[in-house]
């Protein structure tokens, strides 16, 4: 296939990516947060089109580490840069199983605990992509900006992973590390998206 084509695909897949997880994560998880009880009994049509866009977040994740690797197959780190990638879709797969336990449970406590659990499988499944964006900004190289924000953002990913399971007090710091992953996240993975639409795999 010709790098222009892996090039779109791999841009358009991210496109999905991003609003895909943008829907699941703030139209779903956080009307689950702030009422459970309520949005799986009432809203529960939301909660399952949720878990479908989780689903669909995992599919093109595949995708773009395929789309990535035949892109970048001659760098000698793009295999271990994909199997990352990989790993992270297949963890964030098996996090996605407690969101359906969710929609059966009958107390908000119960629904509560599922949500935690697809969380803290999430949060292991986004160490493992942290390596794998710390990898792609050195293999990419160029453009130089987005590569740099890339290796930060998968700096990020694994500092915020950590700092969950080794802070006891982590809840106070949250907003902090929630900024400090999604700026340079949000700025190289969507300037990567776009990137890779208009200018990747020319020559």
């Amino acid at each position: 296939m010709k790098p222009r084509t892996l090039s779109i695909i791999a841009g358009v897949s991210y496109l999905i990516i991003f609003f895909a997880a943008i829907f699941a994560n703030f139209f779903v998880l956080e009307s689950i947060l702030k009422d459970p009880l309520t949005t799986i009994q009432e809203n529960h049509v939301i909660v399952r089109f949720g878990i479908l866009a989780f689903l669909i977040t995992v599919v093109f994740d595949v995708v773009v580490a395929w789309a990535l690797f035949e892109l970048y197959k001659k760098n000698i780190l793009s295999g271990l840069s994909t199997l990352f990638r990989m790993m992270h879709a297949a963890i964030m797969g098996v996090a996605i199983f407690a969101l359906p336990i969710a929609i059966g449970s009958n107390t908000g406590q119960e629904i509560l605990k599922q949500v935690d659990n697809f969380n803290i499988i999430w949060l292991i499944g986004l160490f493992f992509f942290g390596i794998h964006l710390i990898l792609l900004g050195i293999i990419i190289g160029k453009p130089k900006i987005i590569a740099v924000f890339l290796v930060i953002a998968g700096i990020m990913y694994m500092v915020d992973t950590s700092a969950h399971f080794l802070l006891q007090n982590y809840d106070e710091y949250g907003s902090i590390f929630l900024a400090l992953v999604a700026i340079p996240s949000i700025v190289g993975e969507m300037s990567l998206a776009i990137w890779l639409l208009i200018k990747g795999g020319k020559a």
